[in-house]
């Protein structure tokens, strides 16, 4: 078994770039990304010439707008009869983390989309990292 995974930087192996669209039901747009998700790990497996999925680990900020139970559904709705079947899916959760500008700082914000720095009260909109929603690594065989 080999990995396909992200560089020690820690950065991803592969990003989606797959936001919320108005409109659709949670469920919709989970099974979307879920869809998408696969065909980037058939795409791969196929390079890597891997004949079995093992594992997809995908990283989802708390900013992203993805319910990650429904994702876990989705995947259990899109991966029977593909290379993925039989695959665990992890799902490993990122919080968002904003930056005030004004004191250099950053601060785990509360709720909405403007955060308010606890350290000198600025107002900010600058997030640092909680909007990811990437597949991070593959287990392949």
């Amino acid at each position: 078994m080999f990995q396909v995974t992200s560089s020690g930087l820690h950065r991803p192996a592969f990003r989606l770039s797959l936001r919320p669209q108005a409109g659709l039901t949670t469920a919709v747009h989970e099974l979307g990304i879920m869809q998408s998700t696969l065909g980037l790990v058939e795409e791969h497996a196929r390079r890597a010439n891997a004949t079995r999925v093992h594992r997809i680990v995908l990283r989802i900020g708390a900013l992203a707008g993805v319910d990650p139970d429904a994702l876990r559904f989705a995947f259990e709705v899109v991966v029977p009869g593909t290379i993925a079947a039989g695959a665990t899916l992890q799902i490993d959760a990122v919080p968002a983390l904003a930056h005030c500008a004004a004191c250099q700082q950053d601060f785990a914000p509360e709720t909405g989309f403007i955060f308010q720095c606890p350290r000198c009260g600025t107002l900010s909109g600058q997030v640092s990292q909680g909007r990811e929603l990437e597949l991070f690594r593959l287990e392949l065989s």
